[in-house]
């Protein structure tokens, strides 16, 4: 039996990358393969459930107390969950986040053995893994975040371009970074594996166990939903309180449309820590009843809230590929994105006519928007959601049937994934 270890820095289930993480270790658990995994949490919270994994096999390091003093630091720099700053990082703390990672390596790697190991992000971690293990062959996953944080953080980024650039194998999630991680790594195209983003297509489908006209998920979502309103009046946003994701234009859009829709209710599923995710928290429950704040729920509660939605928005300034619009799209919901790049050329395709494209505005710092480009944005996303409102949720017919998402199940997803370590442990095998 092949060993594999993942490595993640973020809490697993709260972003992308940590429901990608969950995934990948549930359908290698399902392909036969030996695992242990990695990850951060917050001190004196109990191990993450992944998989079928005994918990022997998770070993985080934990931050805030026993292994690390101070929060995780974080991909974006607004996180669901109480983090800090890469950008923020003293000297001392950075030293002592690598070393901390390090020893925690050499540990887990001669405990285990691995045969191949999974690292996620294109960042600090993913940097360390070869000098702990030389020998054992490395496939690092992009983001796309990583590649913003050597922006954010320059004085960090010689040393990750290097350490990364040391991996045999990398994964990204669309053919447009492979140009980019070339370029930034100095890698050859060749050692670039294209996945796809994948769904869970047993949890988010039409089908399921619960539909628009009878959400029950759990007594706290439950409650808070109204059985009365009807799907085309409901929109889901499922994300960070952020800025950079879009959220206080959202917010300008639907107090526009609830004039024209005076039953239109947002709902919101997510959170978010820090002075702006408070601000935007507030502002949220201060537009009750047309705004309904779920919090973070489990990937079943959301699929749930998706089949009631008319509409999925997401008015992010920055993304990978976002799985949750195949996600949302599976359940039935019209889509309202921001014309990201990965929205455009991973997405944008099997969704048809069940999209609407919003130009983004002219950004600064990577995914602030320019002020003077905001009244513009904000009528342009008005616009899309009223035009997407009016037309109704998706009907079986049309594009985003499930024969569209095919290249979106997570089987089929994993499948690339698997071949891209035995390409890695057969590279290396080679002494390439």
């Amino acid at each position: 039996m092949a060993r594999v270890l993942h490595l993640l820095s973020q809490r697993p289930g709260h972003t992308g990358s940590g429901t990608t993480l969950g995934a990948i270790v549930h359908h290698a658990g399902e392909a036969g393969w030996d695992q242990m995994v990695s990850v951060g949490i917050p001190s004196q919270t109990s191990s993450p459930d992944l998989g079928d994994l005994d918990q022997s096999r998770i070993r985080p390091v934990t931050f805030g107390g026993e292994d690390l003093p101070f929060d995780i630091p974080g991909m974006s720099d607004v996180m669901p969950y109480a983090s800090s700053r890469f950008s923020c990082m003293s000297t001392g703390e950075f030293n002592a986040y690598c070393a901390v990672w390090t020893r925690h390596l050499a540990r887990l790697v001669a405990d285990f053995r691995p045969d191949v190991i999974h690292s996620h992000h294109i960042w600090i971690l993913s940097s360390l893994v070869k000098s702990v293990a030389p020998d054992v062959p490395v496939v690092t996953q992009c983001h796309a975040t990583g590649l913003r944080q050597m922006q954010l953080c320059p004085e960090f980024a010689p040393a990750v371009r290097k350490g990364c650039a040391r991996s045999e194998v990398f994964i990204v999630q669309h053919e447009s970074f492979v140009a980019a991680l070339v370029d930034e790594l100095g890698i050859a195209s060749e050692q670039v594996h294209v996945v796809g983003v994948g769904y869970r297509d047993d949890i988010f489908n039409r089908s399921g166990p619960d539909d628009a006209s009878g959400f029950a998920v759990g007594d706290d979502v439950a409650a808070s939903g109204d059985a009365a309103i009807a799907p085309a009046q409901r929109i889901l946003y499922a994300g960070k309180y952020s800025a950079a994701k879009g959220v206080p234009w959202l917010l300008d859009a639907i107090q526009r449309l609830t004039a024209e829709f005076p039953g239109l209710v947002l709902d919101v599923a997510g959170s978010g820590a820090g002075d702006e995710a408070e601000s935007l928290k507030a502002r949220m429950e201060g537009m009750a009843p047309s705004v309904e704040l779920h919090g973070m729920l489990s990937q079943t509660e959301l699929a749930a809230l998706m089949r009631r939605a008319c509409v999925f928005v997401l008015p992010s300034f920055y993304e990978g590929v976002p799985l949750v619009l195949a996600e949302a799209l599976a359940c039935g919901c019209r889509l309202v994105s921001t014309a990201l790049p990965g929205v455009q050329n991973s997405i944008a395709g099997p969704a048809g006519s069940a999209i609407e494209l919003v130009p983004l505005p002219r950004l600064e710092q990577i995914d602030r928007p320019v002020p003077e480009d905001t009244s513009l944005f904000t009528e342009g996303l008005t616009q899309a959601i009223r035009r997407s409102l009016i037309r109704g949720p998706v009907g079986d017919p049309e594009a985003g049937a499930p024969d569209a998402l095919q290249e979106f199940r997570w089987g089929n997803v994993f499948g690339r994934i698997e071949e891209a370590w035995w390409s890695a442990i057969s590279s290396r095998q080679r002494g390439e």
